[in-house]
């Protein structure tokens, strides 16, 4: 009995230290998937900062080996498994291991994602499939081997990493976009059951911009010209600076940036012809620089080498996100704003009274 009531009172405690502004003087267990390039890899060196304990879920041994040293230097204990998230079998054991080797999984990441430029005239079913199956059914597979968990001990947080532009769906990366709008209704509904349990499990969708990963090097293609991330460029340490936020705030939704420009002036607006939307965001998807026919793509098997979090585009990226700046400040802004009307009302309550003054 005495154990119990422990037991109850450290869970309580662990709740409170999630709570905004609070943090664990205990490192964090956190598993990120497909943190080995690109967003993971720019957030397993975030966590990694602030000395948690990272395990790594990739398919690609070089990049394993790169992150895990990344992490290691930056102060962090690191667990790297070679797991492939579009099998459940490999995801439940990769998580059996992490809370093995490391306790249990306080932060579960769902990051991994692949994709493929083409037209949907030129895809074939096992490449929807493919893409469907690590992009979706990764983050599926991840949740249900940690919510189980999770569950058990009443706390935790699983973090899911969208995208902001995939999420209306744009031409040339259908495949990729069905999946993340797949993952929007499954969020949503795993939110709406865990509330109704009074769970203390969270989940939080991270929504991101166009980010310099490298995924436009690796990512099969069957364009005659190489692509580019649509819209305004962000850094990948945008993307995990919005993760790391996200995993300390009671947030449905964070936002490390915005949709292409393209998308917020002219998407469903009936003013502006359907081509022109079409045409803008293929042709801001492509460079002027043929593509290789012969390189070799991440869909069936990693690319050798490590892969790193960097794309090309660094001349172009930013490491700024007016959005997240004002996501993480939200409340001070609204508290500010609160003030400043309430200041305009009494203002403006004390200028309309009548002067008892006698005027000489």
């Amino acid at each position: 009995m005495a154990d119990q009531k422990i037991k109850k009172l450290a869970d309580k405690i662990r709740e409170l230290i999630r709570k905004e502004g609070y943090h664990s003087s205990e490192p964090e267990v956190v598993v990120i998937t497909g943190g080995t390039s690109g967003v993971g890899r720019a957030t397993a060196r975030e966590f990694a900062s602030k000395g948690a304990k990272v395990a790594i879920l990739a398919r690609g041994e070089d990049g394993l080996h790169g992150t895990k040293k990344d992490i290691e230097d930056l102060g962090g204990i690191a667990l790297t498994i070679k797991t492939d998230v579009a099998d459940p079998v490999q995801v439940e054991e990769a998580c059996r291991k992490v809370e093995e080797n490391l306790g249990p999984i306080d932060i579960w990441i769902n990051n991994a994602m692949t994709n493929i430029f083409s037209p949907v005239s030129r895809m074939r079913p096992d490449e929807f499939r493919r893409v469907t199956d690590v992009t979706y059914h990764g983050q599926v597979y991840g949740t249900l081997a940690v919510l189980k968990r999770m569950l058990s001990r009443n706390r935790g947080v699983i973090l899911f990493v969208g995208s902001e532009n995939a999420s209306k769906g744009i031409p040339l990366q259908s495949a990729y976009c069905g999946a993340e709008q797949a993952i929007i209704g499954f969020v949503d509904s795993l939110r709406k059951e865990l509330v109704h349990e009074n769970s203390n499990v969270r989940v939080t969708l991270v929504q991101l911009p166009a980010i310099n990963t490298p995924q436009f090097n690796i990512v099969k293609s069957s364009l005659s010209n190489k692509t580019k991330p649509l819209g305004r460029i962000f850094q990948p340490e945008v993307a995990a600076e919005a993760i790391y936020f996200a995993s300390r705030h009671n947030r449905k939704e964070v936002h490390a940036g915005s949709p292409s420009i393209e998308t917020l002036l002219v998407d469903n607006n009936p003013l502006v012809g359907g081509k022109f939307l079409a045409d803008s965001e293929i042709e801001g998807q492509l460079l002027n620089e043929p593509e290789d026919p012969g390189r070799k793509n991440n869909l069936w098997e990693p690319v050798p080498g490590d892969p790193m979090a960097h794309g090309k585009f660094d001349a172009n990226a930013s490491n700024f996100s007016p959005q997240l700046w004002l996501t993480k400040h939200r409340g001070i802004i609204m508290a500010v704003t609160g003030a400043l009307i309430a200041s305009i009302l009494v203002i403006k309550a004390l200028s309309g009274k009548k002067s008892n003054v006698p005027l000489s």
